[in-house]
């Protein structure tokens, strides 16, 4: 089992000031647990490339691109607000290029057989990010730009989208609302942020909002009453997951309470209807998370998971 880690220097050079919680430390943790774990010799460690602009135009409009490219700032300790709550420094544009182009590289990758699966250790995150412009902490959308690449450049028929985070990626959802060949399941807390209205019913999204301090029980219910019928029936031939892991019970933003164990067996889960349609390709990508010790310990579970190694579900 090949499990590659995809990470580029400039996801941490990206920020949005000292008090913001989407801090580059996120990153640095987690790579400092892999490494005190020693799960750093066992994985396959990628620097990405860039995406393109026409890459990110697969999913989003031109002025969702220009007010990020056009807009980054020419000095260090500037900021350009996109959003009430997101704003870039003078890296984040190239940032986000890599945080995008690791997805692609990891879908060509697993293409071409060179690996099993993939976690985008990569900032900014994405999955709030709407095909319209950048939001909640989200400049372009990772995930979605990832799925549409295997659907529109590589051939794939069906995809799945996996959203473990605490709030709802409506921007994934948006991207993908009317195009069922990319089927999405998540849970999320409601009310919460972004407090989007439910959507009519469509077959192929499987969102479920949850409330404030549901559990792991609770949450392994759905994934098992409805999140693994949905994918069966779909039959994804890849599935790429958004790993919020703010979601823990321990994070100081959510209201859920997930502890390690249980971003472990759903990603266990999951790997198992990839292996009966999708021949075990997977690419998962970081998104919330901010109390940095459950961040790191539930990212590593997810890892861990990945590449089956020792102390991993069986």
């Amino acid at each position: 089992m090949t499990t590659a880690i995809y990470s580029h220097p400039l996801c941490k050079l990206h920020e949005m000031g000292s008090y913001h919680p989407e801090s580059p430390a996120r990153v640095q943790r987690i790579e400092d647990l892999i490494v005190a774990c020693g799960m750093d010799a066992q994985l396959d460690l990628r620097t990405p490339p860039e995406a393109s602009v026409d890459d990110l135009r697969r999913i989003h409009t031109e002025n969702a691109v220009v007010l990020v490219r056009d807009n980054v700032p020419e000095w260090e300790g500037n900021y350009f607000a996109v959003d009430a709550d997101t704003s870039i420094n003078r890296h984040s544009w190239k940032a986000a290029l890599r945080a995008a182009g690791a997805g692609i590289a990891a879908v060509d990758a697993l293409m071409a057989g060179e690996i099993n699966n993939a976690f985008c250790l990569v900032r900014p995150i994405g999955h709030h990010a709407t095909p319209k412009g950048a939001m909640g902490f989200c400049l372009f959308n990772n995930v979605a730009i990832a799925a549409r690449y295997a659907l529109d450049v590589c051939g794939l028929e069906r995809v799945a989208i996996v959203d473990i985070d605490v709030h709802h990626g409506n921007g994934t959802e948006d991207a993908f609302l009317d195009d069922p060949r990319a089927m999405m399941v998540s849970f999320y807390q409601s009310p919460f942020y972004p407090y989007q209205r439910p959507r009519d019913p469509r077959e192929h999204m499987v969102n479920v909002p949850v409330p404030e301090g549901s559990d792991g029980a609770f949450i392994r219910n759905i994934v098992m009453r409805k999140w693994l019928p949905a994918l069966h029936a779909h039959k994804p031939q890849m599935i790429f997951f958004s790993a919020g892991f703010d979601s823990h019970r321990d994070d100081p933003i959510g209201g859920l309470n997930l502890l390690e164990e249980d971003f472990a067996w759903i990603t266990q889960q999951i790997m198992d209807v990839t292996d009966l349609y999708a021949q075990g390709r997977l690419v998962s990508f970081l998104e919330g998370g901010y109390n940095l010790s459950a961040l790191a310990r539930s990212a590593v579970a997810h890892i861990r998971t990945l590449a089956q190694l020792d102390g991993a579900p069986a």
